[in-house]
This record gives structure tokens, sequence and C-alpha cells, in this order.
């Protein structure tokens, strides 16, 4: 459910920087906007399950994948290793979940939901359905399917992005400045110190 705002609200800006009548109707912005405010209301709304955004983030990646190991669970919520590590800790803690030792491997541990987050993750996913159902109450039911299916389609074409090999970087020096890429930026979400792009 989450993503980099920042980063996908910076791309938007100086990748599709033309002029408009109102640059926040650009596709870039309302995607990134949509995506944000939808998880503005969830949170406020489940708030009052006593659960913090990176709570309910980790019991629903659980719930979709049950048995992960920190590391993989750190690779879905897009935060560090050591941030999963006492986050689990406390969902431990309160009885939400509980580490098992991977067999053949015992220095990996695998993270399961208990019978009681499972529970807990019901009435989640419930507030969760209520709140996609209240943000397109406003759309027919023909207009709500088409939007799935187009938004379908541009994930399974980014999905194809994201998996195929990186092209050969077209852009000149001076495109990377005007985006507003550093070194360690760039390098962070290439996922690769080896080729750094200079700022």
């Amino acid at each position: 459910m989450l993503c980099d705002d920042s980063l996908a609200y910076d791309l938007a800006t100086t990748l599709y920087d033309c002029p408009m009548s109102n640059p926040d109707e650009h596709i870039g912005f309302m995607i990134s906007d949509v995506a944000r405010l939808m998880r503005t209301v969830f949170d406020r709304r489940v708030r009052r399950l006593g659960l913090t955004r990176a709570q309910w983030l980790a019991l629903t990646r659980l719930h979709r994948r049950p048995g992960a190991s920190q590391s993989e669970l750190a690779d879905m919520m897009e935060v560090e290793k050591a941030t999963v590590g006492r986050l689990i800790d406390r969902l431990e803690a309160k009885g939400w979940v509980e580490r098992r030792a991977q067999a053949g491997d015992r220095r990996v541990n695998r993270v399961y939901l208990t019978a009681e987050a499972e529970r807990l993750h019901m009435r989640i996913w419930r507030i969760a359905e209520a709140t996609v159902e209240d943000a397109l109450a406003e759309l027919s039911q023909r207009e709500a399917a088409q939007l799935r299916k187009l938004l379908g389609r541009v994930k399974s074409r980014l999905v194809d992005m994201a998996d195929a090999p990186v092209p050969q970087l077209a852009a000149k020096d001076a495109d990377l400045e005007a985006i507003g890429f550093n070194a360690k930026v760039a390098a962070r979400h290439a996922g690769s110190e080896d080729e750094v792009v200079a700022p």
C-alpha cells in the first residue's frame, strides 16, 4: 500500500513540467495524490483499532506472504531491515506475530501472523474495502470497472518495466540535474552503488 510519495511527486513535477492550465490535473500528480489521500483516510479510520501505519502495513503484507523473512518483509515495506526488526519485536510483544526458525537454516526466522492477528486483519480489510467504496462512490459501476481495468493494465506494464533489464541511460547530465537527482539518491533507487550518476 505504501510508496515513496515524495519521489513520485518529484519525478512527476520535473519529468512532466510543461505549460498547462492546471498542473494538478496531470496524470502523474493525480495518481500520486489519490494514493496519498486514500492512505490518509484509511489511516484515520484504522487508528481506532490502535494501529499505526507501519503496523497495519506489516500485518497486511504478512497476510499476503505468510512466513516472510525479516529481509523479505523489509523489501515489501520499502524500509531498512533493522526498522522491520524493531517493528516485529513490537508486534510479537502484542501477540500478533510469531517467529519460526526456517527448516534447514535456523539462522533465518520466518514471520507468521497469529490467530488474533488474522482476526484483526479481517477488521482492517473491512475498513479498507469501505474506504475504497467511499472513494469510488461518485462513479457508476461501469466507470469503476473501467477504472480498475485501466489501472490493471498500467500496473502490468509497470511490473514488466520493473522486471526488465535497466536500459542504457539516454538522459544527459543536464537533464538529470534538472530532475534533481544526486549521486546518493540515484544509487539508492537504482539499487546499485556500482554506477553512480554524478550530480
